[in-house]
């Protein structure tokens, strides 16, 4: 448990340790240096009204991790000059909580300050220990600020989150983690000037940040120390490289390298190389590719390069879509790697693709025609007198679930547009498929 600031300091004072990491001693002060988050910070927003008017509210701020939780909650104290007390959810329990809502009470009461308890990383505490906040909270003896990276709909009890108001944080795009990096190779309390950084490093730096201003500043302290001991002025990408121990890969989100590394994920897949996949998954990863994109590619491939010789690859691919979206990076790689292996694994078909394909060029090439009149739309009045529905037969009532009567239009009786494989589970489907269409072409 730590108590900051208990004196109240001026945005602009020497509170921060020159000997603390980069990324503490830039650690904005006020909501106006807060880089990114612009849908939080506009004037009206709850975090201004909770800065400017001094309101008791309490906040659960979700988001990955770096985007500015902490501080966030660390502004608000500052700016509105109440108490300021960080609880870690690793090595905090009920006794420390109670420890805190008895020394805000007393501040509360004696002082007339109001405390701002900040607890990072709460999804870790049990559900004793958040209900061990809620008096405090409700009676406003407390202004919780709780810090997550898992979905607190999930992690958060019910009669906390009904006290709180939820912010969602979004990570940094990559404009704002450049502004993050030049401001602290210039500001007093960064490096000040005591080393540039080349265009290739700032952005390899943007790629490994992947959105994470602490994880940018970590890497940028990394490397102006590399380069202050070689005596250069400047810290180049292989100044860099060395510093931070992560080769930068040769990634362009924006260019051709992102659909040719894109193309090579879905062709090793297709071509069954799972060794060669998880490769370019990983440089999609580690350059900070969107994980919704690649979640996308490996649903199409699944349907497309897959389909019914592994119905079930379809499942893996659309689940680690969904929970990607759920737990979100950097975990987020591994469902994604489960995805691949799966897929890649798989026996292949295209039968699907080839069966749709064809279907809509037909339907393109006109070959339609009216709806048999057995199968229309026999529901409503006077259908029966158009004679729909009175020549279907319903295939429950047979002892197989299967009866002989013309489903497509005229013109396309007799049409095969879906040939399966002989490969996985589309052995067995193909067997059967003949017996249908048997059965089902038995009057023509």
């Amino acid at each position: 448990m730590t108590s900051l600031f208990d004196e109240p300091v001026e945005p602009g004072g020497d509170a921060v340790d020159p000997g603390a990491p980069l990324a503490v001693r830039m650690r904005p002060r006020s909501l106006d240096e807060v880089v990114g988050q612009a849908h939080l910070l506009g004037p009206r927003s709850p975090l201004r009204r909770l800065v400017e008017a001094d309101e008791p509210m309490s906040l659960v701020l979700y988001g990955p991790p770096g985007t500015g939780k902490t501080t966030l909650a660390h502004v608000i104290s500052l700016a509105t000059r109440r108490q300021f007390v960080q609880l870690s959810a690793l090595d905090a329990g009920v006794k420390e909580v109670r420890a805190v809502i008895s020394g805000a009470r007393r501040e509360l009461t004696y002082a007339g300050r109001r405390t701002v308890l900040f607890i990072d990383e709460v999804h870790r505490f049990s559900k004793t220990q958040q209900d061990s906040l809620l008096s405090a909270v409700e009676d406003r003896i407390v202004s919780l600020i709780a810090a997550t990276t898992e979905n607190p709909f999930f992690s958060v009890v019910s009669p906390l989150l009904s006290r709180s108001l939820v912010l969602a944080l979004q990570p940094l795009g990559d404009d704002d983690v450049r502004a993050v990096l030049h401001r602290a190779l210039d500001d007093e309390r960064g490096l000040s000037g005591a080393v540039t950084l080349s265009a290739e490093a700032e952005e390899h730096l943007v790629r490994v940040a992947g959105g994470d201003a602490r994880k940018a500043l970590t890497a940028l302290e990394s490397g102006a120390g590399a380069a202050v001991a070689a005596g250069a002025a400047e810290i180049d990408l292989a100044t860099l490289e060395t510093a931070v121990a992560q080769a930068a890969v040769r990634y362009d989100r924006q260019g051709d390298m992102h659909y040719d590394v894109a193309s090579a994920l879905i062709k090793s897949i297709r071509g069954s190389d799972v060794d060669a996949a998880l490769h370019y998954l990983a440089r999609m990863v580690v350059a900070g590719e969107d994980p919704r994109f690649i979640a996308r590619r490996l649903v199409i491939s699944a349907s497309e390069d897959i389909g019914m010789a592994d119905p079930t690859a379809l499942q893996t691919a659309v689940a680690a879509a969904e929970a990607v979206a759920l737990i979100g990076m950097p975990e987020g790689h591994f469902p994604l790697a489960h995805a691949v292996v799966h897929l890649a694994t798989a026996p292949k078909s295209n039968a699907v693709t080839v069966a749709i394909g064809e279907s809509v060029a037909d339907v393109r090439a006109g070959l339609g025609g009216p709806v048999p009149a057995g199968l229309r739309d026999a529901h409503y009045g006077g259908a029966r007198k158009l004679g729909h529905g009175k020549t279907y037969v319903y295939p429950h009532d047979a002892p197989e679930g299967i009866v002989p009567q013309q489903y497509p239009p005229d013109a396309l009786v007799g049409r095969d547009y879906y040939r399966p494989t002989s490969r996985g589970a589309e052995a067995g489907i193909g067997a059967r498929l003949g017996k249908l269409r048997a059965i089902l072409r038995r009057t023509r």
